[in-house]
């Protein structure tokens, strides 16, 4: 019963701020590297960011210096804070959870995702 919930998303005016929240549930959270990733109309998805199990945090450069990822492993969640949206950040934004297993690959877990529109 494996689950990641995200919440937050909606509709935001360019210049503006909106928090993402994702809750998983069914897995041991504190060794699962935690990432947001996000996917426009017409393209892939791409990670936007990624906190490891151990801290370490990675953003997408299209994001750096305006997006903060945290977690909290007392709560099992995992925060995008994002400030002064653009447009080009419109998509639907999921959370992933990751886990490497070796030789036996990976354990990956995905959201079902949230709308977050940035309108000009």
């Amino acid at each position: 019963q494996v689950q990641l919930v995200e919440s937050g998303g909606g509709w935001v005016q360019a210049g503006g701020s909106l928090r993402l929240s994702c809750a998983a549930s069914g897995i041991t959270f504190s060794i699962y590297d935690m990432g947001w990733y996000r996917q426009a109309p017409g393209k892939q998805r791409e990670l936007v960011a990624v906190i490891r199990n151990g801290g370490t945090i990675n953003y997408a450069d299209a994001v750096k210096g305006r997006f903060t990822i945290s977690r909290d492993n007392a709560k099992n969640t995992v925060d995008l804070q994002m400030h002064s949206l653009k447009p080009e950040d419109t998509a639907v934004y999921y959370c992933n959870a990751d886990r490497l297993r070796g030789f036996a690959g990976h354990d990956v877990y995905w959201g079902q995702g949230t709308q977050v529109t940035v309108s000009s």
